[in-house]
């Protein structure tokens, strides 16, 4: 998964557990796309201080995900929901084609039912 794109979503499904200031910074980075050195004059703090809570963020919106599995869930959940969109298209098929299609359809819905 694209690197920008992970963070994105670990800061979707968890930027709340972080503090004030933390959010503030790593929204400025990643969203904004400040660089460090335009984040440290803005904040008045070293580079090197922002690029350190930078990583914290990383880190630590990492280890959430590794304990409660948010964003893995949803990635599932999004591509079951479009192998079932994908099963659902298409015109006159086979009673025979119909039937293993709903057999599936009913699989990738068990599956989603159980990740919730």
């Amino acid at each position: 998964m694209d690197k920008i794109l992970e963070q994105s979503l670990l800061y979707d499904f968890y930027g709340e557990l972080l503090n004030e200031h933390q959010r503030r910074v790593y929204e400025s980075y990643l969203f904004e796309d400040l660089s460090l050195g335009e984040l440290a004059e803005e904040l008045g703090i070293s580079r090197q201080g922002v690029h350190d809570m930078v990583r914290r963020c990383d880190k630590s919106l990492r280890e959430y995900e590794d304990k409660l599995h948010l964003v893995e869930r949803f990635s599932r959940a999004k591509e079951e929901l479009r192998g079932i969109t994908e099963l659902t298209g298409g015109d006159h098929l086979s009673a025979e084609e119909a039937g293993k299609r709903l057999k599936e359809i009913r699989r990738l819905a068990s599956a989603l039912a159980e990740d919730f």
